[in-house]
This record gives structure tokens, sequence and C-alpha cells, in this order.
């Protein structure tokens, strides 16, 4: 018998804190251009912003959008209560600061279909409103805000790492035990790490394209960003050394910015001098040319954009470098332990 060609499917979104953003979110889904049976399940946590009564009237006038409660407010735990509660055989993870095109969903069952992935991404587009979030948005896009990954630019379909926020077939993901309820970030690449572990196809698909939201204040965005490389670091300290090396460039900055300062405070002191100081003071080239990097970031006119953008967006890409980095070298060294992403808790 063969499989229906518009299977039905199951979005998943975990929710705190979006008053801003989850009217849009929802509404995005609920739009989707799907001849299958859809449904959306709100991993709902206990939101201080009013997002709790949002959710609750968009659920009381629409069917196809159910609620179950994430107390402890960790994304894979409400994750996996989602999928557990949804009712289709197609899982689509869908996060609250983000917008899906109306044919979002067909070109995903679609490519799902045609490549026999397990999982299956898109291309992650941020967007801004104010200066500030347009700034994170520019280096969520660009190569040197996150590193190349391939879902912030690639064109080319074909087997990938991992899937951005992702588009699964429920029993794959279901054999490998669902999302790592133990991580508080990083759950998208461990859970694509153990589905190509046991011989499972991730994909990416650059006709899917989602709009996200970033952080919109600079406390916010560097919280994140810490919160982020703790994990990735946490990551490390369990896998070793499968990891793209694009994710040891922000830990090798801030530890030879460290080393430099060090140098330079025994060169000042006349502690360290002679030969010794000439090879150590090797130290200072990795800050001093990352310093050239943001200043020429500055400097060179972009189009369209003021003096007051570019330099909003260096020392944005400055902020992510260094708190992503010294996140990660806590992470690798200490473990990540407890460590959360306060930045939808705290303004």
């Amino acid at each position: 018998m063969q499989p229906p060609s518009s299977p039905g499917v199951s979005y998943v979104m975990p929710v705190y804190n979006e008053a801003a953003y989850i009217d849009d979110a929802v509404a995005s889904v609920l739009a989707q251009r799907y001849e299958g049976e859809q449904e959306l399940v709100l991993a709902l946590g206990p939101s201080t912003d009013g997002t709790s009564e949002r959710v609750a009237a968009i659920a009381a006038r629409e069917p196809r959008v159910r609620i179950v409660h994430n107390p402890e407010m960790a994304i894979p735990i409400g994750l996996n209560r989602a999928i557990r509660a949804a009712r289709h055989d197609v899982i689509v993870r869908v996060d609250a600061h983000t917008e899906l095109a109306p044919d979002y969903t067909a070109t995903a069952v679609a490519t799902l279909t045609r490549t026999g992935a397990a999982s299956l991404g898109g291309l992650m587009v941020a967007e801004g409103r104010t200066r500030f979030q347009r700034a994170v948005a520019r280096a969520y896009n660009s190569r040197l805000g996150l590193g190349g990954g391939a879902y912030h630019g690639s064109a080319v379909e074909g087997p990938a790492e991992s899937a951005y926020l992702g588009i699964m077939r429920r029993e794959a993901i279901v054999a490998v035990g669902l999302y790592d309820e133990g991580l508080k970030r990083a759950e998208d690449w461990e859970l694509n790490f153990r589905l190509r572990s046991a011989g499972e196809v991730v994909w990416l698909d650059p006709a899917l394209r989602v709009t996200y939201w970033p952080r919109d204040t600079w406390s916010k965005l560097s919280r994140q960003f810490v919160a982020t490389g703790i994990w990735r670091g946490e990551l490390v300290r369990r896998h070793g050394g499968r990891h793209p090396l694009r994710y040891f460039a922000p830990p090798a900055l801030v530890l030879a910015s460290a080393a430099s300062l060090v140098v330079l405070a025994l060169q000042l002191s006349g502690v360290l001098a002679g030969p010794a100081s000439l090879v150590l003071g090797l130290v200072h080239l990795a800050p001093a040319l990352y310093l050239l990097l943001l200043a020429a970031l500055l400097v060179v006119p972009s189009s369209g954009r003021s003096l007051a953008d570019r330099a909003t967006f260096a020392l944005v890409i400055a902020t992510m470098h260094v708190s992503w980095g010294a996140g990660f070298l806590r992470g690798a060294l200490l473990g990540a332990r407890d460590a959360v992403d306060r930045s939808r808790i705290e303004s």
C-alpha cells in the first residue's frame, strides 16, 4: 500500500514569553497551503507577559490548535511532550520567533518523500524591526556571525550536518529517543547527530525558508549566546572532536585575547623583555587582526547603510563572538550543569 501523498502533519512549538511574536507565528502555521490534515501543538511555559492568555484565546477559537503545558520551561522537554501528544506521522518543529512561508509544508513533505530523509531543514532568514535587531539579523545571515552553518545561506541541496527547526519522520526520531531532555541548548544539532549516527539521512533544502526574529537588545543577545556557547562546549565534552572547526574559532579568539592582555601587562611592567617578549608578543596578532576586521566593518561603505548601522553591526558581531566563545570555554572545561538561556526571562 502506497503512503499518502499528503500525510498528516503535526507542528510542535515551544512557547514562553512571546507576546510580541506568537500571533504571527501561529497565523503562519494555520495559513499553510497543504492538503493533508494538520494540527499545531503548543508546549506552553508559564509566561508572564500575556502569552498564555493569547495562546488560550487562539486554542479556544481554532480546533487545530492544542496546548500541552511545559512548567519546566525547557525546550527539549516541551518539544517531547508536544511530539508525544501529536497525532500525525510528520513532525514539523516551529519556534514562536519564526514565520513560515505559505508553501513551506507542501514543499517540505515533498522533499521528505523524495529523499527518504529522517530530518529535513531549510534556511533561516533573519529579519529585524529596529536598528539593533536588523544588525543582529544581518549577523545571523552572515558567515561572520555564526560561522557559516549551511542553513544560514547555502544554496546547495543535499545531506547536512543538522536541520534548522526540522521536518521529521516521527518513527525515526522516536527510534533514537526524541530530544535529549538533559540539554538546554543545541538540542537540534544533538538530535540530528544521533540520527546520522543511526544511519539516517539529514537533508538541507534551500527552497525552504523560515523568517526568524532574533533578540532585540544587547543583554538578551549576550545571554543567548553565552548559553548557546556553554551547551556547545558541553556537547564537545560528550562527543569530542566530531564538530566542525568553525565552532572552535570564537573560544580560540577569547583565549588569544586573554593571553594577549597578560603578555601586554608583563611587557609594560618590564617583567617580560628581550627575545621572550618578542616571541610571546606574537599572541597579540590574533586580537589585532580581529580589531582590524571590526574596523573594516565600520569604515567600509555598505549599500544603503549608515555609519550608525555599520557600527551597530560590528558591535553585534563582537558580542556574538565573545559571548559564544566565553560560554564555550566554560561548558567545555566545567560542563553545562544547569546553565539556561535567560534572554526570554529577563528584559
